[in-house]
């Protein structure tokens, strides 16, 4: 079960604004890849900070992520993560 604190709602608020601006920005041209967009923008600093918070710890930081601990090795690789 995930449970939710106003942090939450600060990332969900910074998402809303930051997509707000990208859809302006467009100026009427279509979006595309949007999601695989966003991903990319957020995953890397993520998997940054809770490798982080865990020490390096790859076991500790997949448990924090609520991944697999290969899903999180694969992942560092596609960030080039050490």
């Amino acid at each position: 079960m995930t449970i939710m604190n106003k942090h939450d709602n600060e990332l969900a608020e910074c998402v809303q604004r930051a997509m707000d601006g990208y859809f302006q920005d467009l100026d009427g041209e279509p979006a595309a890849g949007v999601y695989e967009m966003v991903l990319a923008c957020v995953e890397r600093p993520l998997l940054e900070k809770v490798l982080h918070y865990a020490q390096g710890n790859q076991t500790r930081a997949a448990e924090y992520l609520g991944m697999n601990r290969n899903t999180l090795r694969k992942k560092m690789a596609q960030y080039d993560l050490q």
